[in-house]
C-alpha cells in the first residue's frame, strides 16, 4: 500500500516541470481553469444584477459582497472535512462539479426584466429603445416613459429631480427629487435559480479552493527547498487563470449573450474536473482519503453539502430584503439592522478575536501571547485592506461601465467588466519585480517589517482611489474618464496587493501558538470573508439613483464616485499611517518572526 509520505518522495524525486515535481504542471493548469471561471464570472455578475435583472445598485452591491464573503468562509469547512474524511483529490473532483452546476445555472438567467416608473399614484411601462441586453450597452440606448400613450424621455437633474422630456424637445413633467419611483417585472424563478446558482459556487469553493493547494505541498517532501518557490508558480497559475477569464467572459458575453459568458465559466470547471480525475497516475497517492473503517464518509458529506446550498440561497434572499441603514440610528441600531450574514459576520469576528487572545494570556508564555496579539491586530488592518480592494468587482466595474470612456487609442472599447484585468496584469508583470526588489532589499538588510509592508498596502491602495479622483478632473465634456486613470488605480492597487497578499498566511503560520496555528488560519480567513463583506457595504455607499437600470444624469454619476472615492482614500490612507506609527511596537511584539 503506498502512503502519503511514499508519494509525496516519489512526486519528489521522480520526473520533474521546470525543476518542479512533474505533477504541478497538472495542479497549475486545474488551478488556473478555476480562476478562470471564478474571475470570469465575478467580472460580469454586477452588471449582470444591475442590467439583466434590474435589481439597483444597492442590492446588487450587497448580494455582491454577500457571495464573496461566502467564497471565503466555506474553505474552513471544505479543507476540514477534506483533512479528516474525503481526502484532497476527492473534495477538488467534488467541488469542480458543484461549481460547474452553478455556472451553468448562472446561465440561465432567461428574458431580461421589464422596467416601469410610477408617478402621481399610477405606474407607467418604460420602453427601452437600441436596448442590448449585455454588458456593454448600446451608445445610443434610451429609456422612455410612456405617459398617456406618448413617450416621454427621462434626463436626470443634478438636484435628483427628473425632467420627461417630450419629442419636441419640450420638458411635459418635472418631478421633483424621489417622486418617481422606479422598479421591474422580473422573472422570479429565474432569479432564484440565479441566487441558488451563486450559493452552489459558494459551496463547491469550499471544496476546491483549501484542497487543491494541499496536494501541491504534499507533492515535496518535508525540507525541500524548492517547495516556496513551487507555490510561487502555482501563484502565477491563478493570476494567468484570472487575467484569462476576466478577458474572455465579458468578450463572450458582449458577442453572444450573458448565458454564454457564464457558461464558460462551468465549461473550464469541467476541464478542471476531467484534469484531476485522470490524475491517478501522475499523482499516485496523494491527496487519498485518510484510513476509516465502516462506511465512505463521502455519503453523508456530499448530500450534506447540497442540502447547504439551499440555506445559502436563505442568506442570500435576506440579503437583498435588507433595508437601508436609517440615519440618526447609532452604530448599535445599525448592527441590529444588519442582515443575518453581516450579524453572523460581525459577531463572530467580534467575539472569536478577543476570546482567542485570551486563552493565549491564560495558557501561553508573555512572548507567544505578544505574538498572537500581533497576529490578530494585523487581521483587522487585513480587513480594511480587502474591504477597498475588493471594490474591483462592484462600485469600480459600475463606474467603468458609466463614467469611463474606454475606448484604447481608437482601435476598439474595452467592456466594462474587462477594465478588471488590469489588476492581473499588474500581478503577472509586477510579481517578479518586487520580489527582486524585496530579495535586494533583504540582501542590504533595508526589507520592511511585516507590519510596514501591511501599511504601504493600506497606504497603495487608498493612493490607487485618489489617483482616479485626480483623473476625473480630465474628465471630457460627457463625464467620462479617460481608461489610462482606470489602468493607473489597478496598477497602483496590484502594487499594494504585492505588498499584503503574499505575506499574511504565512504571517500567520509563523505567529501563531503550535496548537491552535489551524485555528488561527481559520481566523485568518474570516478577516478575509469580512473584508469581501465589508466591500459590499462600501459599494453600497456609492449607490447611483437608475431608471430601468441606466443612469439619468452622468455628472450626478460622476459626482457621487467622486464623494464616495475620495473619502474611502483619504480615510484609508490616514489608517496605513497609524498602522505605520504602530509598526515599531507590532515588530517587537513579532519577537524576531519576518
Amino acid at each position: 500500500m503506498t502512503t502519503p509520505s511514499d508519494a509525496a518522495q516519489s512526486a519528489a524525486t521522480g520526473p520533474t516541470w521546470m525543476g518542479h515535481p512533474r505533477p504541478l504542471a497538472r495542479l497549475f493548469a486545474i488551478e488556473m481553469w478555476e480562476r478562470f471561471g471564478y474571475y470570469g464570472m465575478r467580472a460580469l455578475l454586477m452588471l449582470y444584477l444591475t442590467k439583466h435583472f434590474l435589481l439597483g445598485d444597492r442590492v446588487s452591491a450587497g448580494i455582491y459582497g454577500g457571495y464573496t464573503a461566502l467564497v471565503y468562509l466555506t474553505p474552513l469547512i471544505g479543507g476540514l472535512l477534506a483533512d479528516q474524511y474525503l481526502g484532497s483529490k476527492r473534495a477538488v473532483k467534488f467541488g469542480a462539479l458543484i461549481m460547474a452546476a452553478g455556472y451553468f445555472a448562472l446561465a440561465l438567467g432567461g428574458s431580461p426584466a421589464r422596467p416601469w416608473a410610477e408617478y402621481d399614484g399610477a405606474r407607467h411601462e418604460i420602453v427601452v429603445e437600441h436596448y442590448r441586453d449585455g454588458p456593454t450597452s448600446a451608445a445610443n440606448e434610451t429609456r422612455a416613459v410612456i405617459d398617456h400613450g406618448r413617450p416621454l424621455f427621462i434626463k436626470g437633474q443634478e438636484d435628483g429631480s427628473i425632467d420627461l422630456i417630450a419629442p419636441d424637445g419640450s420638458v411635459a413633467r418635472h418631478l421633483a427629487p424621489g417622486a418617481l419611483k422606479e422598479g421591474a417585472d422580473r422573472d422570479e424563478l429565474r432569479l432564484a435559480i440565479t441566487l441558488m446558482a451563486l450559493s452552489a459556487v459558494a459551496v463547491g469553493n469550499g471544496f476546491f479552493k483549501p484542497n487543491i493547494a494541499t496536494i501541491v505541498g504534499l507533492l515535496y517532501a518535508d525540507g525541500d527547498q524548492r517547495r516556496d518557490a513551487g507555490f510561487s508558480i502555482f501563484y502565477m497559475g491563478i493570476n494567468l487563470g484570472s487575467w484569462l477569464g476576466q478577458m474572455a467572459c465579458p468578450i463572450l458575453a458582449d458577442h453572444f449573450g450573458w448565458g454564454t459568458g457564464l457558461a464558460s465559466a462551468g465549461a473550464v470547471m469541467l476541464i478542471a474536473w476531467a484534469m484531476m480525475h485522470y490524475s491517478a497516475r501522475s499523482l499516485g497517492g496523494l491527496g487519498e482519503p485518510p484510513a476509516t473503517t465502516g462506511r465512505d464518509p463521502a455519503l453523508w458529506i456530499y448530500p450534506a453539502a447540497i442540502l447547504a446550498i439551499p440555506a445559502c440561497y436563505f442568506l442570500f434572499t435576506n440579503l437583498m430584503h435588507a433595508p437601508a441603514p436609517t440615519a440618526g440610528e447609532g452604530f448599535i441600531g445599525y448592527l441590529m439592522g444588519l442582515p443575518v450574514m453581516g450579524k453572523l459576520l460581525c459577531a463572530t469576528f467580534g467575539l472569536s478575536l478577543p476570546a482567542i487572545l485570551i486563552w493565549s494570556w491564560r495558557v501561553g508564555s508573555r512572548a507567544e501571547f505578544e505574538m498572537m496579539l500581533a497576529a490578530i491586530i494585523l487581521m483587522v488592518f487585513n480587513t480594511v485592506f480587502w474591504s477597498l480592494f475588493e471594490q474591483a468587482g462592484s462600485s469600480l466595474t459600475l463606474f467603468a461601465d458609466r463614467n469611463v470612456d474606454r475606448s484604447v487609442f481608437g482601435w476598439f472599447e474595452m467592456s466594462a467588466p474587462g477594465t478588471q484585468q488590469f489588476n492581473a496584469i499588474g500581478i503577472i508583470t509586477l510579481a517578479p519585480v518586487m520580489g527582486a526588489l524585496w530579495s535586494v532589499l533583504a540582501r542590504r538588510g533595508w526589507e520592511p517589517s511585516i507590519p510596514v509592508k501591511f501599511s504601504m498596502g493600506l497606504i497603495g491602495v487608498g493612493a490607487g482611489f485618489l489617483f482616479l479622483v485626480l483623473g476625473t478632473h480630465f474628465a471630457g465634456a460627457d463625464y467620462r474618464v479617460g481608461l489610462g486613470w482606470l489602468a493607473g488605480l489597478y496598477l497602483i492597487h496590484s502594487v499594494a496587493e504585492l505588498c499584503i497578499s503574499p505575506v499574511g498566511m504565512s504571517m500567520i503560520t509563523k505567529l501563531s501558538i503550535a496548537r491552535v496555528v489551524g485555528l488561527m488560519m481559520g481566523a485568518w480567513y474570516l478577516s478575509l470573508a469580512m473584508g469581501q463583506y465589508g466591500a459590499g457595504l462600501l459599494a453600497q455607499m456609492a449607490t447611483v439613483e437608475t431608471v430601468g437600470g441606466q443612469v439619468t444624469n452622468l455628472k450626478l454619476s460622476l459626482d457621487t464616485y467622486v464623494g464616495v472615492f475620495t473619502q474611502i482614500g483619504i480615510v484609508t490612507i490616514g489608517v496605513g499611517v497609524v498602522l505605520l506609527a504602530l509598526s515599531g511596537a507590532i515588530r517587537k511584539l513579532m519577537h524576531g518572526v519576518s
